[in-house]
């Protein structure tokens, strides 16, 4: 069962595993900047500078995990990725107009020789030129090209905060080139994508927005484009079936979009994901592909990122699961347990042989205190395995599971395909009780 958090509205909110009747019980508000410096997950240093987390080996475990997931996701679904570098020139910027409508939210150019260079704000310009720098053919369309990279905005410091407002952003993006009559399905698909990676994660949206251009000079002119733009994201709103609303003053300078919002569970909305349609960067960078006339066509740009930047997505899930990670996300999957000195050997042949499975595995020798003491150090780990005596000489262990279940000891090689096979699927389940979970 799902409630709304306060301020939350559309579709969806968190979930809390109570019903919506007042006298319920409201979820835990879990706080990522606490939790994340708890859990040796990130931290920041004055040297470094605010705005500039930097990832301890849980945290970058947990991060890796999620890229892994979103290049995965996006392969399956057609795009192709490529890598691009984080600075550019500034004429590159005047170009696609985030100069001239975007320059307070960038860093100041550096002089290169005779040329100043920029932190680029925004993937796409770079994107664009990839795009330019090889002929295409209609049949080619649509292209997808994806990157997870770099970009880097001069957020003020009283807005730094966490994960959620940073100045170095790795961002999960991808630009569809497609023809017009492309567009409307190509955005709905990525909608559809974003949909299916909420699922997988956990995370339901608060609500969707049509993000429109509102009053003042940020927005590029050009009434007929942001016309078509508009409809074409209606259309595809429409279509989904999903509640949202239309709000002036958010969109891009370049064009309007469907932002996907998410709320923690004191109700503080963010976005998270968005599809974007642009006619603006294919015309200022004379981007076109042959069609079957023989004739040179521009391509529409549709902008699309699945869950926004690492840094949001990862503050987001820590606060939604409480650093209680699904297993396929979390830093430590397995922590072995001996019991006494005499069985350390065993258990470190169970961690090398879950290391090589691919597992993230640890050991937690008598050394590091009581059984007790260990198995509460560990309470945030998916699964443990202690092994005793006569554990030990069976080749069988005792499995516990974080929500308290104890399942009936099992052979070690059995424990790890159990546990292989639910993190391979991404299951949100802690444990397959037949152990016979089919892998798609």
């Amino acid at each position: 069962m799902y409630v709304k958090s306060p301020g939350a509205s559309g579709p969806g909110a968190l979930p809390c595993g109570h019903s919506s009747h007042e006298d319920r019980e409201e979820p835990p508000v879990h706080d990522h900047r606490k939790l994340g410096r708890e859990l040796d997950l990130f931290d920041t240093d004055p040297l470094m500078g605010a705005g500039l987390p930097y990832w301890l080996p849980d945290g970058a475990a947990v991060r890796h995990a999620l890229e892994e997931y979103v290049r995965e996701t996006e392969r399956r679904a057609g795009y192709r990725h490529v890598y691009s570098p984080v600075l550019g020139k500034r004429e590159l910027y005047e170009i696609s107009g985030h100069w001239s409508h975007y320059s307070e939210d960038m860093f100041p150019p550096m002089d290169l020789g005779a040329e100043q260079v920029v932190l680029r704000p925004s993937l796409c310009p770079h994107h664009a030129l990839i795009y330019r720098s090889r002929a295409h053919s209609y049949r080619e369309l649509p292209l997808r090209m994806a990157e997870l990279g770099g970009m880097y905005r001069s957020e003020l410091s009283g807005v730094l905060g966490g994960l959620t407002r940073v100045r170095a952003i790795q961002l999960n993006d991808a630009h569809i080139f497609c023809t017009l009559e492309q567009v409307a399905e190509e955005a709905r698909a990525a909608l559809d994508l974003i949909g299916r990676a909420y699922a997988t994660l956990g995370i339901r949206p608060a609500r969707y927005r049509l993000s429109l251009p509102g009053a003042g000079g940020k927005y590029v002119a050009d009434a007929d484009m942001w016309e078509r733009a508009a409809a074409l994201l209606t259309e595809v709103l429409d279509a989904s079936g999903v509640p949202y609303e239309s709000v002036e003053g958010e969109a891009a300078f370049y064009g309007p979009k469907i932002d996907v919002q998410i709320a923690d569970a004191a109700g503080r909305e963010a976005t998270l994901s968005t599809v974007q349609v642009d006619f603006h960067q294919p015309e200022r960078f004379d981007l076109h592909y042959i069609g079957p006339d023989g004739a040179k066509h521009r391509p529409v740009m549709v902008h699309r990122s699945v869950i926004g930047s690492m840094e949001r997505a990862v503050a987001h899930l820590i606060e939604l699961h409480g650093g209680a990670f699904p297993a396929w996300l979390a830093p430590v999957q397995l922590v072995v347990v001996p019991i006494s000195d005499a069985e350390v050997n065993k258990a470190a042949e169970l961690v090398e042989r879950a290391v090589a499975d691919g597992l993230r595995a640890e050991l937690a020798g008598p050394e590091q205190g009581s059984l007790g003491a260990r198995v509460r150090a560990a309470r945030l780990v998916p699964y443990q395995a202690v092994i005793g005596a006569r554990e030990a000489a069976a080749g069988e262990v005792a499995p516990r599971l974080r929500d308290g279940r104890r399942p009936d000891a099992l052979a070690a090689a059995e424990l790890l395909r159990r546990i292989g096979a639910l993190v391979a699927a991404r299951s949100p389940e802690l444990w397959d009780e037949v152990g016979e979970l089919a892998i798609s």
